[in-house]
Order: structure tokens, then sequence, then C-alpha cells
């Protein structure tokens, strides 16, 4: 971001500026390379850093410059470089990783024996916050030197097997070893044949990253070697679970509670292992991204790090690739499974609820039949209790010397008191339909 001083003052030609105009308009010149000119020696560290050790690491580099009388980076830096005599200082956080860079002019007769983080303080350098995942030496050799045959190169880095190409369309040549040395370092050597300064920095720092993204890339390798026989056992689980379905070997109820259990690890799985594979990816581009802005040119009998990365690097991450996608498509096979069985458990429910509507059917039938007949039941108790009352009535009119015959009166109210019986029933039935619609 530009310092207060350097910001420019709103235009009265132009609206408010976006808060973060500034910010993201110098996010294109943030982190600049480093301007080298031969001879250079530069020690590199990348560590991996737990968010807890994110606060440790500004405190840390701020402690390196007190003690050489340089200013501290800003509380809110994520990069910073100064120049403490010694040696040259430069400190960059990235989202899972900081890289420190140590730079030292000058070079020995012997490439690697007086490197740049031999000037830093040992005690200050190993108490760095994180874990070391890379660590290099390179040696910038000026021009004026004369090129190094292949029986020193290769002396260079211990007798191992050297890789490497005329780097900036020839301007420089790079090699390095891709190993880490007794002294827990890896080697590189870069050869500033018509490097600008500037270009001699962007290589080396392409140099650097190329080794930092592959490293970070290969970190979802033991992520796939350990996840290959777990995806094996629950492919082989699921093979069953399916085989079960077709044969109806099984009840759907145990069938649907193991492909929950089975969907359920399965997605633990993708969950602990998404973010890696998929920073993988993005490392994997990295690589390929930086190898390409190095503009390599073969040297005779030397493998390029292109070829060299598409031999090494390629199988290792088409392992990744294919766990990741194995994981994927079992995920998908699982739902699918689990989408079968659910429709056929829900079509054998739908069976079972049209029996048991059936039977609810026949139950009310008998039901209403039953209410029927205790109707015509109670038609009768009704009449018979009415006609008895009938009959008392003319008896006691009987009695009282009217001229009338018990029995005639309770034969011809027979009739009258079922019909009027039967017809309260039906009312009383039809008022009850009613009230319940």
């Amino acid at each position: 971001m530009l310092p207060p001083a350097d910001k420019p003052e709103r235009s009265m030609q132009l609206p408010d500026n976006h808060p973060q105009r500034f910010q993201l308009a110098n996010e294109v010149h943030a982190r600049p390379h480093e301007a080298l000119k031969a001879p250079e020696r530069v020690s590199y560290l990348a560590l991996l850093v737990d968010p807890a050790g994110r606060d440790g690491e500004h405190a840390h580099v701020a402690a390196l410059c007190e003690r050489y009388g340089a200013h501290p980076p800003p509380t809110d830096a994520i990069h910073f470089a100064a120049d403490l005599g010694a040696f040259r200082v430069r400190w960059e956080r990235h989202s899972e990783f900081s890289s420190y860079a140590f730079f030292r002019r000058g070079a020995a007769a012997d490439y690697f024996a007086e490197t740049a983080a031999g000037a830093v303080p040992p005690e200050w350098l190993r108490a760095i916050p994180g874990r070391t995942i890379v660590a290099l030496h390179a040696v910038l050799v000026e021009r004026s030197r004369p090129m190094p045959g292949g029986s020193e190169i290769s002396a260079a880095f211990g007798g191992n097997y050297v890789v490497g190409a005329d780097v900036g369309d020839g301007a420089g040549a790079a090699f390095t070893d891709f190993r880490v040395h007794a002294d827990g370092y890896g080697r590189l050597l870069v050869i500033d044949r018509e490097l600008s300064r500037y270009q001699a920095g962007r290589t080396l720092q392409r140099l650097f990253e190329i080794e930092t993204y592959r490293m970070m890339a290969l970190l979802a390798l033991p992520v796939a070697r350990a996840l290959a026989p777990r995806l094996a056992a629950m492919e082989r689980e699921l093979a069953q679970v399916a085989s079960a379905l077709t044969q109806g070997q099984a009840s759907d109820e145990a069938l649907l509670d193991q492909l929950t259990r089975l969907a359920a690890n399965v997605e633990s799985a993708v969950g602990e292992s998404r973010y890696r594979f998929g920073a993988t990816r993005a490392y994997h581009e990295l690589v390929n991204s930086r190898i390409g802005e190095l503009r390599e040119r073969r040297l005779p009998g030397t493998q390029t790090i292109r070829e060299f990365m598409q031999r090494r690097l390629e199988p290792a991450m088409a392992t990744c690739e294919s766990a990741s996608r194995r994981l994927l498509e079992l995920s998908e096979r699982v739902a699918r499974a689990s989408s079968l069985l659910s429709t056929r458990v829900g079509v054998a429910r739908e069976r079972q609820n049209q029996e048991l509507l059936a039977s609810m059917n026949r139950r009310a039938r008998l039901q209403l039949r039953l209410q029927e007949t205790v109707e015509g039941l109670s038609v009768v108790a009704i009449t018979y209790y009415a006609v008895g009352l009938v009959g008392y009535a003319a008896k006691a009119l009987e009695a009282a010397g009217l001229r009338v015959d018990p029995a005639f009166a309770m034969g011809i109210a027979i009739p009258v008191v079922a019909a009027l019986a039967a017809l309260g029933a039906r009312y009383v039935r039809r008022s009850i339909t009613r009230a319940e619609r």
C-alpha cells in the first residue's frame, strides 16, 4: 500500500474512492523481486506455520531487526525486507507457509562453502516459528567467471545427478539436484550470462517457488496413500450393499442403515481431504507456471527442470488426483444407492399404507352394518316400550269409564310408534353425519 504521504488526493472530478481502491491497485506491486547482482549467495527457508504461531513471526523478525539496529516491520505487514549490514533479509507470509530469504554479497571458490545463512545468528535461525518444509542454498555466479564443466557442476552437488537448463532464453543457466544435503539444505546454482539485476532476482525467486510449491503439492501424497486402503474397503462395502440390494438378501432397513454409515464415512473422508487435494491442484499449477516462466533451453546431456518434474512429480500428482476422483465418485455412488433404496422403501411403505387403508375401509363397512343392526334393534325396543305405555294409557281410560279397548289401541299404535322411532333414529344419524363434516 502507498505510504500516507504518497497517497494521492481525491480528485475533484472523481466520486469518492472505494475504501480498498489503493490497496487493490498496489497489490500488483506487492512482494517485488529482489534486485541481485552476481556474485551473490542466497539462503531460502519455507516453513509451515500453524495459525497460533502467526503472531510469533512478526515478533521474531522484529527481534532480528532490533539486534542489528534496523527498523522492524509494521505490525500489519505480511512481507518485509531490510538490509542488516552483514546480510539482507526478506520475509513473506503466505496462506499456509512463510518464507525467509537471506542475501549475502560475494561468492566462495567452493560454491556452497560459505552460505548466506552462515551470517545469520544460529540461535535466531533455529527459533523461527514453524516447521521447515524447504531449505535451499543458492549461488549466483558472475558472468566473468568461466562456464563450469559438467564434472565441476556435479561436484558442487556432491556427485548427485543434476538437472538444469539455460533460462531466460539463454541469458543464464540454472542447475539443481532436488536433494536435501547433509546440512539440511538443497542447492541451486545460477550462472549469470546476460541477466539484468531484476531478471536475476526473478529467476532465483522462480526457482525457490518451484521447489516450495512442489513440496506443498506433495503434502497430499501421504494423504492419498493413507486414503487408498480406506477407499478400497468402502468400495467393497458399497459393492456388497449393491449386491444385497439387487438380490434381496437383507431387509431394506438393515441395508439403509448400512448405507447411512457408509455415507457418513465417505463424507468424513471427503471433509478430511478436500482442502488438501484442492490446494495440491493449485500448487501443481503454480509449479508448471513458474517452470514456463523460466523459458528453459536444453543443455546437451542434461535433463531440464520441466522434464524432471514430468517424470518425478506428475506421477505423484496423478496419484493424488486419482484418490480425490475416487472419493468423489464413491460419494456419488453411495448417494445413488441410497436414493434407489429409499425409493424401494418408499414403494413398500406406500403398499403397506394401501393395505392399511383397505383394512380400515373393511372395518368401517362392518361398523356401519353393526350400527344399522343396532339401530333396528333400537327401533324395536323403543316400539315395545312405547306401545306398552299406550296400553297402560288405554287401560286407564277404560277404567275411567270410556269405551276403549286396550288391546286394539296397542295394535293400532304399533306401526305408528315403529314408524316414528325409525324416522327419529334416521334424523339423529343424519345430524351426527352433518356435524362431522
